[in-house]
Order: C-alpha cells, then sequence, then structure tokens
C-alpha cells in the first residue's frame, strides 16, 4: 500500500494532480505549476494518515480498475497541460494576469471609453459624466467649442489650447453638435486617460444647459421678418454706407455682389469687424476659396475664420465647409442665441446649393437668429439685402464703393422705423442723381 507522499504526488500525471485538488477544493488550481500543485495538495492533507490511506486507496482503484490508463499518461499528460496553457492563454486575454476574468465574471474586457481609448464610454459618464469618486470636489470651469468624434463622444477645446473629454451620454443627452460652445466644471484625468473630463454641462452657447432644448427642429420653428437691427459701427467709409443706405437685421440673409476686383472680400472682413462690437453675436467666418494671404488679414484684425480653405479647394470640399458653419448656426438659433455666418466666397457652388444656404437665414419668433451674409459674383435669388460695389469706384480710390442703384434691402421700415425708411430713400435719390 502506497502512501500518498511527495515522492508519489510528483510522479503523478498533471490530470490525477488537478482530480485530486478538485476533490480538495483547491481555488484556481489549474492556474498552479505543478510543483506549487504538489505543496498545496500536501498542505491541504495535512499529512494526517486518514489523508494518506485514502489517497493509497485511490491509486489502487486507478491501477486495479483502469490498467490502460498507464499506457496512456504520456499523452494525458501532454493533452492537459496544452488545455491547461489554452486556457490561461485565454484568461490572459480577457482578464488580465492573475486571472480575475474567472474570480469577478467580468475582467477587464470592458474598454474604456475616453477620446483615443476605446469606443466605449466610462463607466461613471453614462449619467452626464458624473463620475466623481466620494469626496471629490469639482475642478476648474472651462469653456470652449465642441467637436463630436465618431464613436459619440466629444472633445471641448477652450481657448488656452485645453481639451477636455465629453462622454456620449452628455453629447446625447444636451444635443450637443459641432461647433456649440459648452461651459462646465472639470475633473483630473486619472490612470490612463489622456483628457480631464467634463463633469456636467452647464451652459450652452451662453445659455443654461437646462434651458436649450428646444425639442423641435430648426427648420420647423416659425420664423418671422427681421425686425431688430444689427448696429454696425465702423470707420470705414464702405462699411459704414452699408449700414446706413443697406441695413442688416438679426435672421438677414445678405449677398455682397460684384465682379473680380470689387473690394467683394475686403468688404466682408471689414463688416465683420464691426458685427464684432456688437457683444451677443457668435461670428462664423468661413474663407471658402480664399486667397491664402487672405486667412492673415482676416487674423490681424481679430478674426480667427472656423474653416480657411485657400483656392485649390474643390466645390465638395467648400460646400462641406459652408454646410458645417450653417448647421452650427442654427444650433445657436434653436437654442435662443444670434449668429452671424459670413462666407467669402458662394462662387463655386452651384446655383441650388447656394439658394440652399441662404435660405437657413432666419429670425425664430420666440427664439435666436441666424444671419447669413456671404459674397458672390452675382445675386442668387432671395436675398433680403443685396449689396453691389462698383468695380470702377474700387479701382479709382473712390469710397464708399457702393452702386446704389442696385442695392437695397427690403422693408428697411422694420428695421430703422418709417422715418429712417424715408431718410434712406432720399439719401440714395440724392446719390443716384
Amino acid at each position: 500500500m502506497s502512501v500518498l507522499t511527495r515522492e508519489v504526488l510528483e510522479s503523478s500525471t498533471l490530470a490525477d494532480l488537478h482530480a485530486l485538488a478538485g476533490e480538495l477544493a483547491v481555488d484556481g488550481f489549474r492556474r498552479l505549476r505543478r510543483e506549487d500543485l504538489v505543496d498545496t495538495i500536501i498542505e491541504r492533507r495535512g499529512g494526517s494518515a486518514d489523508g494518506e490511506e485514502s489517497g493509497s486507496g485511490r491509486k489502487r482503484r486507478r491501477r486495479g480498475g483502469r490498467r490502460d490508463e498507464d499506457s496512456t499518461t504520456e499523452t494525458t499528460d501532454a493533452v492537459a497541460s496544452d488545455d491547461d496553457r489554452d486556457e490561461d492563454s485565454g484568461r490572459r486575454r480577457r482578464g488580465g494576469r492573475g486571472g480575475r476574468g474567472e474570480r469577478d465574471g467580468r475582467g477587464d474586457r470592458e474598454p474604456r471609453g475616453e477620446g483615443g481609448r476605446g469606443d466605449r464610454e466610462p463607466r461613471g459618464d453614462r449619467d452626464g459624466g458624473r463620475d466623481r469618486r466620494e469626496g471629490e470636489e469639482d475642478g476648474p470651469t472651462v469653456e470652449g467649442v465642441i467637436g463630436v468624434t465618431a464613436n459619440g463622444s466629444a472633445i471641448l477645446k477652450a481657448k488656452d489650447g485645453t481639451e477636455v473629454y465629453v462622454s456620449a451620454g452628455q453629447v446625447r443627452r444636451c444635443e450637443l453638435v459641432d461647433g456649440d460652445r459648452v461651459s462646465g466644471p472639470t475633473r483630473p484625468a486619472r490612470r490612463s486617460e489622456r483628457f480631464p473630463s467634463l463633469v456636467r454641462v452647464e451652459t450652452i452657447n451662453g445659455s443654461s444647459a437646462e434651458e436649450t432644448s428646444t425639442g423641435a427642429k430648426y427648420e420647423e420653428l416659425e420664423a418671422v421678418r427681421p425686425s431688430e437691427l444689427l448696429a454696425i459701427t465702423s470707420e470705414d467709409p464702405t462699411v459704414a454706407a452699408i449700414a446706413w443706405l443697406t441695413p442688416l437685421g438679426r435672421g438677414s440673409r445678405a449677398v455682397i455682389v460684384g465682379p473680380h476686383a470689387a473690394g467683394k472680400s475686403e468688404a466682408i472682413r471689414r463688416l465683420a469687424v464691426g458685427l464684432k462690437g456688437i457683444d451677443d453675436l457668435e461670428l462664423l467666418p468661413v474663407l471658402a476659396g480664399a486667397r491664402p494671404e487672405e486667412l492673415g488679414d482676416w487674423q490681424a484684425d481679430g478674426l480667427e475664420p472656423i474653416v480657411s480653405l485657400d483656392l485649390s479647394s474643390g466645390p465638395e470640399q467648400r460646400s462641406k465647409a459652408i454646410d458645417d458653419a450653417v448647421d452650427r448656426g442654427r444650433r445657436v438659433a434653436a437654442r435662443g442665441g444670434h449668429a452671424v455666418v459670413l462666407i467669402d466666397t458662394l462662387d463655386g457652388l452651384g446655383e441650388g446649393a447656394a439658394r440652399r444656404v441662404l435660405a437657413a437665414a432666419r429670425r425664430l419668433k420666440d427664439g435666436g437668429s441666424l444671419t447669413i451674409i456671404a459674397t458672390r459674383e452675382h445675386p442668387v435669388g432671395g436675398e433680403s439685402t443685396v449689396i453691389r460695389l462698383d468695380r470702377h469706384l474700387t479701382s479709382t480710390g473712390r469710397f464708399p464703393a457702393l452702386d446704389l442703384a442696385a442695392s437695397g434691402t427690403l422693408r428697411p421700415e422694420l428695421l430703422v422705423g418709417d422715418e429712417g425708411a424715408a431718410a434712406i430713400a432720399a439719401a440714395r435719390a440724392e446719390l443716384v442723381a
């Protein structure tokens, strides 16, 4: 009768050791090496006489009742070892080191969901990003423009260059889109996170996040005629003449037209400088097919186009850039804000595409407004204001360079009153004559 000694255990097959470990309820025995498994079995049995007898009896039963097993010992051992390695390898892939996946039934299989860290959002961020740990206070408040990623989350970019992760849950709940200006408190980046995270959205485009959801599409909101004047002030004679003789309102559709070298790009840039002085306007300049040096001119005036495409850009690229800016303006208006999209130029887009862009401008009855001002060689159709520049006046340095006979605003009395409209008519008649 053999006793269950270390020598006996060490000479046993791995399958026998696993069977014995299972009987002894050894946790995770398949992950143990042979030597560790032998030590664990001896420790569990405690070297008692009862255990040894039980073990020797088991050996006798194996030798007497399953003699053919000895002939396949090597094969069984090899198969068991291969199975073990495969299982351990799979467990490492699924649950990380130490078999965590087996212990908690879940492992590390869920990828982290911050920008650049996987497509799923962090578990804590599913409730609006409020994944603060107990006792953790809100961090500094940041404000910046949202850029939505392919997986539904977003990155907030502040003016100082700081980038903050915004969870997909917050994006959905607050109906955030590219270009929304958002502010809220943050928390620092944790281990393996690339960016700090937004704890909650407090404001969207300058309004409380709780008040900005309209629940209706922009196109379904009732529009009214522009009746609030954009009080533009400028020392530039052409811009001053535009503000006086062809007044613009919140929700206007305006096109600055004229032949090549009439000064359209210069006029819209200087007009943007005048609009910059109006506090509650969000300016969204788009340079679509501009000369490369014109970007520097805008920046020198303290204006940063949201996109700048040079002359080499194609129609599709220009159309997408303009549509993105208009969509951003729609969202601002639907939430009660006032946006002005300035486009230089609509040339290169088809007639239908250009009209579609202008058609988006409007004043909402109970909300904000989207004003669109664009340059083009010829009127599009449907404008509320046409500003035609005279190339002859521009080329000879005579300003203002407006062609008053071909310029004008529909229903100017809604913007400047009856007396103002009469004064404009009298001035136009005198200047044209």
